[in-house]
């Protein structure tokens, strides 16, 4: 009976791997071409932001994206059916293809406009609910009767697979499902995981291509570098809690009732008028996670630094203004930008190049706000295509800042509980 289960968990890895692979291919089409609708132009590694838009159009761009998104989930949250989250899916609770599938595409739309919001979240809850409809085709139809962890450990891959299929981030995909998800590594947990990750990734890079998400320098990382990691970690480790707790109470207290006809699209109105002067902050955080690792002179921490700040604050208060979205790739930009800024403090006293501190920052933030060091690790280095080189400083990175975060959130919580 066991050697049945793993047969139907290995076709079931197989076309899942596919199925959400052209999901997310869908979803990464269809955000370059809100993008080029709604703000004209076309996002790359190179050219991540749209610099070169008039800044009346960024403005009116995300404020009717914000318009129309807040419509969309008001309908859905309070006159068909809320949104049913990852984790709530994985208990056992019915995640409905149709609204999943609506709310999933508005997530997309939102930050293709120029909303201030991660695009990662949306292909996860895709591929979620597409094992958990996978499961329901097969007891409809008699083919087989998993187990409840078999399922939930199918529709936890598939939330990791859909990450792995939009980054071409397979081995992220995977640490997300079982560091995050799971919270449990076994042999079986891993080998499907990562198994309908990678299928995931070729099918959608197939079509989208294998280029880096962020463009970084190829200089190696030497040991001289370590005794900054340390303090450059901490510092993250610090922002990094916050960030979380931030967060954590924008999502607690988001706005789900009718006055996201309201708050939403003024939140937009806000995010357009801030990307009229700073448009690195628009969309998911990539734009200004790219400038901050292609920055090399300090005539530029001044503007660093309030983009930073801006961003962190932008993204907090339109997720608490209704909007749903990713909290991972804002935590690269912000990690990036301090990193940066130390880089460029030590400058005159070290050869190291700063966009290896920019990549320090990005990698330890992102772990420290999201409490996943092994995931945290690894997207960095495979998004940004990163040789061995990189795993001792940044592996040293995500420890202390996890660490730090950790204490951070402790010493937050009995201070000022939610």
């Amino acid at each position: 009976m066991r050697k049945k289960e793993t047969i139907i968990l290995i076709i079931s890895s197989i076309v899942l791997g596919l199925i959400v692979g052209l999901s997310s291919l869908f979803l990464g089409l269809l955000l370059n071409f809100v993008e080029h609708l709604f703000l004209h132009f076309e996002e790359t590694a190179r050219y991540p932001m749209g610099i070169d838009v008039a800044p009346g159009t960024r403005l009116w761009a995300v404020f009717a994206g914000g318009i129309i998104s807040a419509i969309i989930w008001w309908i859905l949250r309070t006159k068909v059916k809320p949104p049913v989250t990852i984790k709530t899916g994985l208990s056992g609770q019915n995640m409905p293809a149709i609204q999943t599938a609506i709310h999933v595409i508005t997530q997309i739309f939102y930050v293709g406009t120029g909303g201030s919001v991660g695009r990662e979240l949306a292909p996860r809850e895709a591929g979620a609910m597409i094992a958990q409809k996978w499961n329901d085709l097969l007891l409809k139809y008699h083919l087989a009767v998993l187990s409840k962890d078999d399922v939930k450990l199918l529709m936890a891959a598939a939330a990791g697979a859909g990450f792995a299929g939009v980054y071409n981030a397979p081995i992220t995909g995977m640490f997300f499902c079982i560091e995050i998800l799971l919270k449990k590594i076994s042999f079986r947990t891993v080998g499907v995981s990562l198994s309908m990750s990678i299928i995931a990734m070729l099918v959608s890079s197939s079509v989208r291509g294998v280029e880096p998400y962020y463009l970084v320098g190829h200089t190696n990382f030497d040991a001289t570098f370590l005794p900054f990691v340390i303090v450059i970690a901490a510092l993250c480790g610090i922002a990094g809690g916050l960030f979380r707790k931030a967060f954590t109470w924008a999502e607690k207290h988001q706005t789900k009732s009718n006055h996201i006809l309201w708050q939403l699209p003024l939140m937009a109105l806000i995010t357009g008028v801030t990307l009229t002067q700073f448009p690195q902050i628009m969309g998911n955080g990539r734009p200004l996670a790219q400038m901050a690792i292609s920055t090399t002179s300090n005539h530029f921490i001044l503007l660093l630094l309030l983009s930073g700040l801006i961003k962190g604050l932008v993204t907090v208060l339109t997720i608490r203004s209704g909007a749903a979205g990713g909290t991972l790739t804002p935590s690269i930009a912000i990690g990036a930008v301090i990193g940066t800024i130390a880089g460029m403090i030590v400058a005159p006293i070290t050869t190291i190049p700063v966009w290896q501190f920019s990549v320090l920052g990005g990698c330890s933030l992102l772990a420290a706000s999201q409490q996943a060091p092994l995931m945290a690790l690894f997207m960095i280095i495979e998004v940004s295509h990163l040789n061995y080189s990189a795993l001792i400083p940044l592996g040293l990175g995500v420890i202390i800042s996890t660490g730090v975060a950790k204490i951070v959130l402790k010493t937050t919580i009995k201070s000022n509980p939610l």
